[in-house]
C-alpha cells in the first residue's frame, strides 16, 4: 500500500516519542502488504474499526489512535490524524 503522508508519523512522534516504535511497525506492515478489503486488512489488524468513511487503528496497546482514509482499489491509505487515545475520545477529529 502507498501511505500518505508519512510526516504526519513523523510529526506525531515529535510530540510522543513513546509513539515510534508501534507507528514504525504499522508503517512497515502495512506499506508491504496490499489489502483488497476492510476484511483482509482485518485479519492483520483485529481490533481496526470502521468509522464513517475512515478506518481506525489502535496503535501501541491502545495507547494511540490512527485514523486513515483506505482506498483499497487504489491501494492507497491517506493518514487523517494520529492521536492520543484522550486526543481520539475528544472527537474534534470527526468535524
Amino acid at each position: 500500500m502507498h501511505i500518505i503522508t508519512r510526516k504526519r508519523l513523523i510529526e506525531f512522534v515529535r510530540i510522543h516519542p513513546d509513539a515510534h516504535a508501534p507507528l514504525n511497525a504499522w508503517f512497515t506492515i502495512v506499506r508491504k502488504t496490499d489489502y483488497t478489503s476492510f476484511t483482509g486488512l482485518r485479519l492483520t489488524f483485529p481490533s481496526a474499526d470502521q468509522v464513517g468513511r475512515f478506518t481506525v487503528f489502535n496503535i501501541g496497546g491502545n495507547k494511540f489512535r490512527l485514523i486513515a482514509a483506505i482506498h483499497y482499489n487504489r491501494k492507497k491509505i491517506y493518514i487523517r490524524h494520529v492521536l492520543t487515545h484522550a486526543g481520539y475520545d475528544r472527537g474534534a477529529w470527526r468535524t
